[in-house]
């Protein structure tokens, strides 16, 4: 029998850390080596693990990468709300080691970044964009990773159309619009409203079971994977 990915979990305390723990307990092929907070010494436990999955905060970002450098570890990262020095050093390290790093690991959302896309090249210049995004009022970062990704997403298909009649360009302006309050695990709308009809991907997750789920699947797939900065749209082959 296939020994169990061994996973070094840093920030274990946190909402995703504790999701990622209690999925991993249902799944045979993956087992929690280590639990960690960010005050933990992470050199000391990183030698028993065959993946680390960061779901601290940016403030640990440079840390965890420079003990997953020194030690040869891949590194799947789940923070979101990096600086662009932090983003930077992310790049830098995926040179050396492979790390997977995504505002998502749910799905359904990363089904919703590829829809994104394809009914933004679809539908051209013509319709307006806007995204709409609502998490739980102890969410720090604002708009959201996801929120931030669906607009990246947008401009690059926007980028490649057709300029409008009227003489506007491609780079119109894409509403971004942030709620928090209550106990939202996560919900993104985009809205193309175009003259006379509009359209709207919208995900919602209920729990935060699905984002586990994907980042236990992530650390499975990434672990012997050459250097390089992957995401989950590699993982799913999107």
């Amino acid at each position: 029998m296939k020994k169990p990915i061994r996973i070094l979990l840093v920030g274990a305390k946190g909402r995703m850390g504790k999701a990622i723990a209690a999925a991993a307990k249902n799944r045979s092929e993956v087992t929690i080596s280590g639990k960690l907070d960010r005050s933990d010494p992470l050199a000391l436990s990183i030698h028993d693990s065959d993946v680390v999955i960061d779901f601290s905060h940016t403030e640990a970002t440079e840390l965890v990468c420079r003990t997953c450098l020194e030690n040869k570890k891949p590194l799947v990262l789940g923070t979101t709300g990096h600086t662009e020095e932090q983003t930077k050093l992310i790049e830098a390290a995926a040179q050396a080691v492979p790390i997977l790093f995504a505002p998502n690991f749910s799905v359904g959302v990363n089904a919703l970044f590829w829809l994104t896309r394809k009914v933004a090249e679809l539908l051209g210049p013509d319709f307006d964009l806007e995204i709409v995004e609502m998490h739980h009022r102890s969410k720090k970062d604002s708009p959201s990773g996801t929120a931030k990704r669906l607009g990246e997403i947008l401009i690059k298909a926007r980028s490649h159309g057709r300029k409008r009649p009227n003489g506007e360009g491609p780079h119109d302006e894409i509403g971004m619009h942030s709620l928090r309050g209550g106990d939202v695990v996560g919900e993104h709308t985009v809205i193309f409203a175009g003259q006379g009809e509009r359209l709207e991907l919208i995900h919602r997750a209920s729990n935060r079971e699905t984002f586990a789920l994907g980042a236990l699947r992530a650390a499975q797939w990434i672990v012997g994977k050459s250097p390089g900065l992957y995401s989950m749209q590699d993982v799913l082959g999107l």
